[in-house]
């Protein structure tokens, strides 16, 4: 039965790299005017966001968060109408993707992202809206390691993983979305030193990026299914078929049905696996199955930012041939998402003098409290709706303030302690 079963799937296996070089023959590689006919690798890749960052000077910038265990970069590049300096009040959005090595249409989906938004600046209305008024980072790679190790074709554990490493790991062996600090076992800290004891290069490299900056709207890229996963990705319990809210529940299925709802597919219930059930293309985390030390816990605890995961394939690692396709299944939806940056409220926080506050507590009647930054300013990302919002800081404390959310249109409430 076995070797059955093993002839079955290389036969899928050879079918799906022929129909990719009939693909990359036939000159059917392309889409918005971006080349998507192979996988680069991480020198390649990061070559590709050199070019855009001098081919587009005012718009992108290249950076690197630190480096993996063997050394590889752990690039972003970043795009903004003023990308040398953040406005006051832009809000910061992150894409991260390829945190598991073997799953590889979210690392692609970045890069092409990226060029898109460069290429049809001044010329698309909505991109240019989207870059004016957003700090932007997209992060191809979060293990470069893995990457290397993986193999174009591969689509699930199973008997193929036993004959090489599938690159879901870091050079390390250690899976980096379970590296993260556990918000429900671990001591509760907010010292980035307490918090990296024992991590991964690459997980402490993101956990000081998410803690350092002022992220408002993240998400992460994966594969192996086909849904948006929000938090919390585990529980006390850690019990599988758990739901586990967060205080944000509401705006967190909001946000996940955003990005399912704009998939060409992924709010039909497409189950890559038979026990796969995602009514709507969404998911509590924990519902799903426990994850205790995922990165989309870390940054809703460890920073003001909210964060869901997105799987985007049922196979990890298909076959260059399928860029295209995956690549026009997420496109309207990588654009929706990342324009709820916007949705909610944000505003300055000023004392008696007016200057403004560095570290005063937002509380809105319904989710998490943030921090203000050194320029006295917040962002919320809400659900629509309405709301009531007020700052404080050492005993003092603002009005209370009555808000109502609309989608896309920031609200913008100033607030004085």
């Amino acid at each position: 039965m076995r070797g059955k079963l093993e002839w079955i799937l290389i036969s899928v296996l050879g079918s799906l790299i022929r129909a990719n070089r009939v693909a990359r023959q036939s000159g059917g590689c392309s889409a918005d005017g971006i080349r998507m006919c192979e996988y680069e690798t991480h020198q390649e890749m990061i070559g590709k966001l050199q070019n855009l960052e001098r081919k587009y000077p005012a718009l992108a910038k290249y950076g690197t968060i630190g480096s993996s265990v063997k050394g590889r970069p752990l690039a972003y590049i970043k795009i903004s109408k003023n990308v040398n300096k953040r406005s006051l009040l832009e809000p910061m959005f992150k894409y991260v993707g390829n945190m598991h090595g073997d799953e590889t249409v979210g690392r692609q989906m970045l890069i092409y992202l990226a060029e898109y938004l460069l290429s049809r600046y001044g010329s698309d209305p909505r991109v240019t809206r989207l870059v004016d008024s957003t700090e932007i980072f997209l992060m191809p790679s979060l293990n470069p390691d893995g990457y290397t190790q993986a193999d174009e074709g591969y689509c699930k554990a199973g008997f193929l993983s036993l004959l090489s490493d599938t690159g879901r790991n870091n050079a390390r062996g250690k899976d980096l979305n379970r590296n993260f600090p556990r918000q429900f076992d671990d001591p509760p800290s907010n010292s980035l030193s307490v918090l990296s004891r024992g991590r991964e290069k690459e997980t402490i490299a993101a956990m000081s990026w998410i803690m350092r900056e002022p992220w408002v709207l993240s998400a992460n890229l994966h594969g192996g299914a086909v849904v948006a996963s929000y938090p919390f990705d585990d529980s006390p319990q850690h019990r599988t078929g758990k739901y586990s809210a967060s205080p944000d529940d509401q705006t967190f299925k909001y946000l996940s049905s955003v990005y399912a709802r704009n998939h060409r597919t992924m709010s039909s219930n497409v189950k890559c696996d038979p026990r796969d059930s995602f009514p709507g293309g969404i998911t509590n985390g924990a519902r799903w199955y426990d994850v205790p030390g995922g990165m989309q816990d870390f940054n809703y605890v460890h920073s003001n930012a909210l964060e869901i995961t997105l799987e985007l394939s049922c196979c990890k690692f298909p076959p260059a041939g399928t860029l295209t396709k995956h690549w026009k299944d997420n496109r309207e939806a990588l654009l929706s998402y990342m324009e709820q940056v916007h949705t909610g409220v944000k505003g300055i926080v000023t004392n008696a003098a007016g200057r403004p506050v560095k570290g005063a507590v937002i509380t809105v009647s319904s989710g998490k409290k943030t921090l203000t930054t050194s320029q006295g300013e917040y962002w919320r990302v809400l659900a629509p709706g309405s709301y009531t919002i007020y700052a404080s800081k050492a005993g003092e404390r603002s009005d209370t303030a009555d808000i109502f959310v609309r989608k896309g249109t920031p609200t913008v409430v100033d607030l004085q302690l």
